[in-house]
């Protein structure tokens, strides 16, 4: 077996989409002493993905994810530290090393939606691209150094894909429900490379139809109760669950958990076609975002038994991914890390502790102010409520003479009579808070400059945002903040550590470990407990 932090294992495309699970060693990362840049930098998103899952249930991963926590420099108490914790704001943060304020992504709706960019061959009008977000990530940051730095992204969700790589132009590929394959947008190509219309045409989901998810383990391995009145919108609540027939497997095939050995499957195709790792002495980079957990967790919960089955499976899926990925690359010299977008909390009827009363809390402002003003004066004004955040188009307000910060400073106070809002921010006072105000800071790492908005409100933190039913996250609760930080691979310092690091930290980290430097400022500094020089 050789150096590094992958045993290099027989070449196989992924069989977990047919229910076989492979599982094979990797070998923990020791410093190499060598000042080569890696060959391939991989990062693995799970999405949904809490840090307490690890001490859960890592025992019991003998693949990929369990490696890495066993292997790899861990940090347990990561944070996606900003107020609206969504898909989009936190991928963005990821290899960019800045905050959504920065990055200018600030909501999921504010994310990739772009009707300029269509998806390619997919019966659909909607589109998606990078057109919002602001400055460079780390593809950029290597392409800098190495025009010939290559990068390949793949995920189920189109801005999982997009928003890492940043603005640049690549391979960067999306699972469509509405097409039921991978495609990417006429932002990056004008048509799919024969390599995703071979794989599409596969028709890995087809095959999927009418099959059954069942227990991987037997059932004593579960503490977790099968049957929980809050989960699931009260239907199809117990093992096993039957998947979609052959007319909806191909959207169906999302909130089960072999999309994630689909969208495996595929960037391991993916990096076999594009040669990422390959290279004589320059560094790609390859993102996987697996997507699945986040609708299993809004569906089923962090403590389902749903939840605890799926992480089985992505456990083995992606240790078998790592495998084979190694004999494409120069395995010596990949280093791998993980980490999430958000993580999620449990439903006020299932709580408790906490200090104070659990529930829901929505705010409804949006309707009365658009009679107010939009009919009134006969112009979309874009109220936008999201998460605690009003936005609106404040500058085209003011123009047809409104008082816009009268009207933010009267919206507050309205707002802070209602019962579960512990403190409200207009622009005014947001600016005026102190750095010691956590709730501020958070609030300011997320709103981009240039936003029209009128007030951000905080709840507490018994209280989740979401409308009745289901599991959420969105929040600055800590639930909804926490995510894992993993870096494994050679010249990385292998330890467990307990001290809170913001995810920015990762992007600065993987950069030093390529030898490249961020070609503007960043939040982010490479982590001293992972490198060793």
């Amino acid at each position: 077996m050789g150096p590094g932090f992958l045993r290099r294992a027989p070449l196989a495309l992924l069989v977990g989409m047919l229910g076989i699970g492979v599982t094979a060693g990797v070998r923990a990362a020791t410093a190499t002493g060598t000042d080569d840049p890696p060959s391939l930098i991989v990062l693995v998103v799970i999405d949904q993905f809490r840090p307490d899952y690890l001490r859960r249930y890592g025992a019991g991963f003998p693949g990929g994810i369990g490696r890495l926590y066993r292997e790899g420099a861990v940090f347990l108490q990561g944070l996606q530290d900003h107020a609206i914790t969504q898909t989009a704001p936190g991928h963005s943060t990821l290899l960019s090393g800045r905050s959504p304020s920065e990055t200018g992504i600030i909501t999921n709706d504010r994310g990739v939606p772009d009707r300029a960019s269509p998806l390619l061959e997919v019966p659909q009008p909607s589109g998606a691209s990078p057109h919002r977000f602001r400055g460079t990530a780390l593809y950029d940051w290597l392409l800098a150094r190495d025009p010939g730095a290559r990068v390949l992204s793949v995920s189920r969700k189109d801005r999982s894909a997009i928003l890492p790589v940043g603005r640049a132009r690549g391979q960067v590929y999306w699972y469509s429900t509405a097409g039921g394959r991978f495609t990417t947008s006429r932002w990056y190509a004008d048509s799919l490379a024969p390599w995703v219309r071979a794989w599409n045409a596969r028709g890995g989901a087809a095959r999927l139809a009418g099959t059954t998810w069942a227990l991987q383990q037997p059932e004593r391995a579960y503490p977790e109760p099968d049957d929980v009145e809050q989960e699931n919108g009260g239907k199809d609540r117990t093992f096993p669950h039957r998947l979609p027939g052959p007319e909806a497997i191909g959207a169906g095939i999302i909130s089960y958990p072999w999309m994630d050995s689909l969208t495996l499957d595929f960037a391991l195709e993916g990096a076999r076609q594009v040669g990422l790792g390959r290279r004589g002495r320059g560094t790609d980079l390859l993102i996987v975002s697996l997507s699945t957990l986040d609708e299993i967790g809004h569906d089923y919960g962090p403590a389902s038994r749903e939840t605890h089955d799926h992480l089985l499976r992505t456990d083995r899926w992606l240790g078998r991914f790592l495998d084979s990925l190694g004999t494409l690359a120069r395995a010596p010299r990949m280093v791998v890390a993980l980490s999430a977008d958000h993580g999620v909390s449990t439903v006020p009827e299932l709580a408790s502790g906490g200090g104070g009363p659990a529930g829901r809390i929505w705010l409804r402002p949006v309707a009365d102010l658009r009679r107010q003003f939009d009919d009134r004066l006969r112009t979309n004004f874009g109220f936008d409520f999201s998460y605690g955040l009003l936005m609106a188009d404040v500058a085209e307000l003011a123009a047809r003479g409104v008082d816009v910060a009268r009207l933010s400073d009267s919206l507050a106070r309205a707002v802070a009579r209602t019962p579960g809002i512990v403190r409200v921010y207009t622009p005014r006072t947001l600016a005026a808070a102190p750095r010691s105000d956590a709730a501020a800071e958070r609030w300011r790492r997320q709103i981009p400059a240039g936003t029209g908005w009128l007030f951000a409100a905080v709840a507490s933190d018994t209280l989740i945002w979401a409308t009745p039913g289901g599991f959420n996250h969105g929040s600055p609760r800590l639930d909804d903040r926490s995510v894992p930080v993993i870096v494994a691979g050679p010249g990385v310092r292998p330890g467990r550590y307990e001290r809170p690091v913001r995810v920015q930290h990762l992007a600065a980290t993987l950069a030093a470990l390529a030898g490249v430097e961020p070609t503007q400022p960043i939040e982010g500094r490479p982590l001293p407990e992972v490198i060793r020089r």
